[in-house]
C-alpha cells in the first residue's frame, strides 16, 4: 500500500504529548558484574562496526597474547567459507593493563543477510545481520548510555526492535579512569552490539586525560575503533560513513573544530564528496547540543556552533542527533537560532541510562526552536522509508516499557527543494581557504 503524507514547511507532528502529570521513576544503581571467568583465547566484548563499501569491522579481546586476529565467517551456522586477517592493540592506564585488542575486517559481504562467525578460531559463534543496500533502514538511537539498570532497561528495549544500524552520540561506558568499567561495559553491551553494527563518536567521559601522564581518549581510540581511515580523516574522533541511501556524519566535540583546524578541513572535503542522489539523507551526529534549553551545559555547544553550523546549513543537513544532556528535546528546523524550513532537526538524546542521572531543569520560557522536552530515559528509532521521508519516534523508559513519547515524520530537504535552491551557497563555503 503506498504510503500517503501529509506535507508541511517543516515537519509534520505526528502526535502532541504533555509530560505534566507524569511520575519519573526513581534512579537505579550502578549495575554488578560478577566475576565470569573464561578461557584466556576466548573473544570477550565482541562488538561490530562498518568499515567502507560492504564490509565490517569485528573487535574483540582476549586476555591470551597469543590469540590470532582472525575471523572465520559464512552465512550457514558453522560452516565458515571465508576468513581474514586484521591487526591487534593494546594499552596501559597506570596500573592497569589491557587485554590484547582485535580489529579485524572482513567482506565483501551481502547487503541486509545474516553472517555467522567465529574469532580467534575459538569460543562461540556470533552471527550479525548486514543493513540493507537501498530504504528503508531503521537506526536505534541512545547516548550517555553508562552502566546502570535504566542501561540495562534501555538496551533490552533497543533489543525488541527491528533497526540495521546503532549510533551512540557520545559517553558510552562511564568508565571515568577506572578501565575494568570499559570491560564489564564491553560485556553488557555485546549482546547488541556483535549482532548490529555500533558507530559511535565520542563525549567527555571518554576523554580520561591525565596531564603529563595519559593522553586523551587512549582507552576509546584503542577499543572502538570507527572508519576514519575509510573516509579520509586522520582521526578516530571524527570520520563519515554511507548506508543504505543515507550518508552519516560523526563529528567529534572534543577535537579542534575551528575553520584551520583537521576536522573542518576534511568536514568540507567529506561534504564536496556527497552526492545527494545517490544518498538523498545527511545525517550528523555530535555530542555537546548546539540547540539546548536545559539549564545543564548551556552554551558549551556555542564556539561549535558557530564555525560549523553555516557550513551544515550549506550543505542541507537534515538531521543533527547529539547527546551530553541527560534529557530529551526535539526541535523544529531552525538554523542560526530561528526558524527555517531549510534548517536541520536538532534532537537531544543523551538519555541512555547514565549514572549521573536526568537534566531536570529547562529554561523558561521554552524557545520558539523547541518544541518537544522532557527529562526521562529512554531511546529513539529513526526509519528512512524512502528519499523523501522518515520517520522518527522517541520512546520514553516507563518502568520498563517502551513507551513511545514522541515522533513525527520528517521530510528530506532534498524533496523540499532546498538542496537545489543552497547549492551555489555551498560551493562558495567549500571553495573558499
Amino acid at each position: 500500500m503506498e504510503l500517503k503524507f501529509v506535507l508541511t514547511a517543516f515537519v509534520f507532528i505526528s502526535a502532541t504529548v504533555t509530560t505534566a502529570e507524569y511520575i519519573r521513576p526513581q534512579p537505579r544503581r550502578t549495575l554488578e558484574f560478577p566475576w565470569d571467568p573464561k578461557p584466556s583465547s576466548h573473544p570477550q566484548q565482541v562488538h561490530i562496526s562498518l568499515a567502507g563499501d560492504s564490509h565490517m569491522r569485528v573487535t574483540w579481546i582476549t586476555d591470551d597474547e597469543s590469540s590470532p586476529s582472525v575471523v572465520e565467517y559464512g552465512t550457514s551456522p558453522g560452516r565458515y567459507n571465508c576468513g581474514a586477517e586484521g591487526e591487534s592493540t593494546s594499552y596501559r592506564y597506570l596500573f592497569y593493563r589491557s587485554g590484547k585488542i582485535h580489529h579485524t575486517v572482513i567482506g565483501p559481504l551481502e547487503h541486509d543477510t545474516v553472517y555467522f562467525y567465529r574469532c580467534g578460531r575459538q569460543g562461540p559463534e556470533f552471527e550479525f545481520k548486514t543493513p540493507p543496500a537501498q530504504f528503508p533502514i531503521t537506526f536505534a538511537v541512545a547516548g550517555d548510555l553508562g552502566q546502570t539498570g535504566w542501561t540495562k532497561s534501555t538496551l533490552d528495549h533497543i533489543g525488541q526492535c527491528k533497526y540495521d544500524v546503532h549510533l551512540l552520540p557520545g559517553d558510552l561506558s562511564y568508565a571515568d579512569y577506572m578501565q575494568h568499567r570499559w570491560d564489564t561495559f564491553g560485556e553488557l553491551v555485546q549482546p547488541l552490539a556483535s549482532a548490529r553494527p555500533w558507530m559511535v563518536t565520542q563525549g567527555n567521559h571518554e576523554k580520561e586525560s591525565i596531564p603529563l601522564i595519559m593522553d586523551a581518549f587512549q582507552s576509546y581510540n584503542a577499543r572502538w575503533k570507527m572508519p576514519f581511515e575509510e573516509s579520509g580523516s586522520n582521526s578516530n574522533l571524527y570520520y563519515s560513513f554511507d548506508v543504505a541511501g543515507a550518508h552519516l556524519i560523526m563529528l567529534g566535540s572534543y577535537a579542534d573544530y575551528d575553520e584551520y583546524s583537521d576536522q573542518y578541513r576534511w568536514l568540507k572535503d567529506d561534504l564536496s564528496k556527497v552526492d545527494r542522489k545517490k544518498t538523498p539523507w545527511l545525517l550528523v551526529l555530535l555530542h555537546v547540543p548546539w540547540y539546548n534549553s536545559n539549564e545543564a551545559h548551556q552554551g558549551e555547544g556555542d564556539g561549535m556552533m558557530a564555525v560549523m553550523e553555516p557550513l551544515l546549513y550549506a550543505a542541507s543537513v537534515d538531521l543533527v542527533l547529539a547527546g551530553h544532556v541527560h534529557a530529551y528535546e526535539r526541535s523544529i528546523r531552525v538554523n542560526n537560532g530561528k526558524p527555517d524550513p531549510c534548517g536541520a532537526v536538532y534532537i537531544t538524546i543523551g538519555d541512555g541510562g547514565n549514572k549521573e542521572g536526568l537534566a531536570r531543569k529547562y529554561k523558561n520560557p521554552q524557545p520558539d526552536w523547541s518544541v518537544f522536552r522532557e527529562a526521562s530515559f529512554g531511546h529513539g528509532e529513526l526509519k528512512i522509508v524512502n528519499s523523501t521521508h522518515a520517520f522518527w519516534s522517541w520512546h520514553r523508559n516507563d518502568d520498563d516499557e517502551p513507551v513511545r513519547s514522541d515522533q513525527l515524520w520528517i521530510t528530506s530537504l532534498v524533496s523540499s527543494g532546498c538542496v537545489a535552491e543552497k547549492n551555489h551557497e555551498l560551493r562558495k563555503i567549500l571553495m573558499s581557504p
